[in-house]
């Protein structure tokens, strides 16, 4: 194929057409590492709270409603931090690339946590969980974009649902070191300091892993780079070619593909829609989500259960949020994302209510597993529809815009939360959950549209 010969849109049809060989799923193995040390850090707030007041850094309350020395000041931090990066970095990934932005955001909140591993006051906890709160946002984004756009359409669900399968063990793991952990101090260091310095060792493996990793195809062709997008894609069709074992199909016609995009253009048709309609998700899909993740512990305490015990059981629960997404990578692409989204809104209404009833342990544990797995299904499904529904012009920036919004929600969730268990217990907060996750079943089933199987360039249209 000539350099003559190529463009955007001929790059993205020969992208599409691959099998999905091991190579493919090697570069999708290798993204979902580093998703795993992203959610290890992003996960472990409600996993290291009980420490954290055990030890006097934090309240389990908070005085007033916005107070900052409760754990909910820890985790509107981390929400607060989180905004900023999606919202305001988002870019990042749009203007230099997916691989270089995919490194340096790994490392930056690495380092951020070290520095809060030492902190030993509430307002250092919050300061240096903000700072690593900003990186981890960057990073949220420049995944999903990332493996968006390295696999081909027919392979986009698993390869979501894999890379949440592989991020999501981070839960049960840091869930069982906390279990471990937090109630002790070994070598004289307070227990939620170990749990949060084993997470560090992620910069340890983000070199190896850069090493492996292409640049987007698609994104180096978007921005006129046709000689390195065309070295990147043969390098790749060989490998997969002797795979495969048999020669690859030709590509189907290059469909058009936008020029470089700005964020003005977020708001205008079709994307207008979209972007109301995924704000107003994240809104709310945060308080359903983190509602329950965040607070797994604290919830069960309240139910009547020690701290020790509700660690473990929260540990029993945790073992299960890598198996929703491991049911994705057999259904992913079997099953409209709209469709498992507003399904497993349903399934968290009914589960949530139901565990706020509970107080027998089995039921409490196998509530929780039903709550862990129907949120991890919703979440796979629906990082794959929001970085589908923009063209690679202004993908990063548009889920950055899009998820920023339950970033935002996440800072005043905390608070939330954190109120209403206080004033109603856990009855309340599960009713609170329904609500949110009524509005996500209206909103994603009213406004939204097919994607499976559809090329990206023709769902952007």
């Amino acid at each position: 194929m000539t350099p003559s010969a190529i463009d955007p849109g001929t790059i993205s049809a020969r992208l599409d057409r691959l099998p999905a060989t091991r190579s493919i799923w090697k570069l999708v193995v290798l993204l979902s590492l580093g998703f795993f040390f992203e959610l290890y850090d992003l996960l472990y707030t409600g996993y290291v709270a009980p420490g954290l007041v055990k030890g006097g850094l934090l309240t389990s309350t908070t005085q007033g409603l916005f107070g900052t020395t409760g754990v909910a000041s820890f985790i509107a931090a981390l929400f607060a931090g989180l905004f900023v990066g999606t919202l305001a970095c988002g870019f990042l990934a749009d203007r230099f690339g997916r691989r270089a932005i995919f490194t340096y955001s790994l490392l930056w909140y690495t380092l951020a946590n070290v520095v809060m591993a030492f902190q030993h006051t509430a307002y250092g906890l919050n300061l240096w969980r903000f700072i690593a709160g900003v990186g981890i946002g960057v990073e949220l984004v420049t995944i999903g974009t990332y493996i968006c756009e390295l696999v081909p359409k027919h392979v986009r669900g698993r390869a979501f649902a894999c890379e949440q399968a592989i991020g999501f063990t981070a839960v049960p793991v840091v869930a069982f070191l906390s279990y471990l952990l937090v109630p002790r101090a070994p070598f004289g260091i307070d227990g939620w300091r170990w749990v949060v310095l084993i997470g560090a060792h992620g910069a340890l493996f983000v070199w190896w892993i850069r090493r492996a990793l292409p640049e987007s195809p698609r994104w180096l062709a978007q921005q006129g780079r046709f000689d390195e997008a065309d070295r990147v894609m043969r390098t790749l069709e060989a490998k997969v070619e002797a795979e495969a074992g048999y020669p690859l199909p030709p590509p189907a016609p290059a469909l058009p593909v936008r020029a470089q995009g700005r964020f003005a253009d977020l708001w205008v048709t079709p994307y207008r829609r979209r972007t109301l309609m995924l704000a107003t998700f994240n809104v709310f899909q945060t308080i359903g989500f983190y509602g329950f993740a965040n607070w797994v512990p604290t919830l069960l305490i309240k139910q009547g259960i020690t701290v020790t015990t509700s660690l473990m059981y929260s540990t029993l629960i945790a073992l299960a949020a890598p198996a929703g997404p491991l049911i994705g990578l057999f259904v992913a692409d079997r099953f409209e994302r709209k469709t498992v989204i507003v399904l497993m809104a349903a399934a968290s209404i009914v589960c949530g209510l139901w565990f706020s009833q509970a107080a027998g342990a089995v039921l409490l544990v196998s509530l929780g597993i039903c709550l862990t797995l129907a949120n991890n299904i919703m979440s796979y499904s629906y990082h794959a529809y929001q970085s589908e529904l923009f063209p690679t012009s202004i993908r990063a920036r548009a889920v950055g815009f899009v998820y920023s919004w339950s970033r935002f929600s996440g800072i005043f969730t905390a608070f939330l939360i954190a109120a209403v268990l206080g004033q109603f217990g856990t009855v309340g907060v599960f009713v609170l959950i329904a609500g949110a996750m009524a509005v996500v079943i209206l909103v994603i089933g009213l406004m939204g549209r097919r994607t499976l199987g559809i090329p990206l360039e023709a769902i952007s249209q």
